[in-house]
């Protein structure tokens, strides 16, 4: 193949990916503002994506996370364990209203609940809800491409 076909299909490769891709982990993608920025989030849908979640993988980069969309707002229990990276666990409310920012340790164990009901909670490196702006409070807009989980 020559330098320009190469060109070619990586380029071809990097517009299909960000028209949509599934990351690595075989899960989809969607984007996503958060504090200005744009960010990558695998979309864990089904329930056994949701228990997995960001297990036994490396870390991530900064501008990527995962989203966790439910069929219904309650109070969330979230853990962090076999995770091999610290992470920010941001629950959102059925408006987008963020409504609880916990944190939680590499292969931490114990069990963050996000106090008031959540209909989608988003995981990111830790540290990054800070630096991009998000409390408790932070109105956020979805991505509209979001589905609802397959559960």
């Amino acid at each position: 193949m020559s330098k320009n076909h190469g060109y070619i299909a990586w380029a071809i490769g990097l517009m299909l990916c960000l028209a949509g891709c599934e990351a690595r982990s075989g899960l989809p993608t969607t984007h996503m503002q958060i504090g200005g920025k744009n960010c990558t989030l695998e979309m864990a849908l089904t329930d056994a994506d949701q228990q997995t979640g960001l297990m036994h993988r490396d870390p991530m980069p900064d501008d990527h996370g995962m989203i966790f969309p439910f069929k219904d707002e309650a109070v969330r229990h979230f853990y962090n364990e076999n995770v091999r990276f610290d992470i920010d666990v941001i629950f959102i409310d059925s408006s987008s209203k963020v409504v609880a920012i916990k944190q939680l340790e590499a292969y931490d164990a114990h069990i963050v609940s996000s106090e008031f009901p959540a209909k989608y909670v988003i995981e990111l490196n830790r540290g990054m809800a800070a630096k991009l702006g998000v409390a408790a409070g932070s109105q956020l807009s979805l991505p509209i491409d979001l589905p609802g989980p397959k559960n």
